[in-house]
């Protein structure tokens, strides 16, 4: 099973996506902060890490820095989480070392076609504009 660390500071959004998820086949991690997540990245070397860009205590921009700075962690692709949409911010998140962008809120289903592209080992810049949600098929 893959196993994702979510780095989210919003109870309500972790406790959602990570459930999202799991239901997807995923072992998420949580992290509140990201100090906390600087540190469960270091320890338990997940195959992917879900960054919030506006957390406490580190900000997501330098908790990417530091994990891209460690040797140990340099490797794990890195989807940054934002309800920040400017251009901008997709530049700023693909500078501090992230490999992906994805807006809040979070489409699921394209959320995870970015992260199975990232786990297949396709480390090419997946930058997502945001858009309207896949369309329900009626049946």
């Amino acid at each position: 099973m893959r196993r994702l660390l979510l780095i989210e500071d919003n109870d309500l959004n972790r406790d959602a996506l990570g459930r999202l998820l799991a239901r997807q086949g995923f072992k998420v991690l949580p992290a509140r902060d990201g100090a906390e997540g600087v540190e469960l990245a270091l320890q338990e070397r997940p195959d992917l890490i879900l960054m919030d860009l506006g957390l406490p205590l580190i900000d997501g921009h330098e908790a990417t820095r530091l994990l891209r700075a460690t040797p140990a962690t340099a490797g794990i692709p890195i989807i940054a989480l934002t309800a920040h949409a400017m251009d901008t911010d997709r530049e700023a998140a693909l500078a501090s070392g992230c490999d992906a962008f994805e807006t809040k809120p979070v489409v699921v289903a394209r959320l995870v076609q970015t992260i199975e592209a990232l786990l297949a080992g396709d480390r090419r810049t997946q930058v997502v504009k945001p858009g309207p949600p896949p369309a329900k098929e009626d049946g």
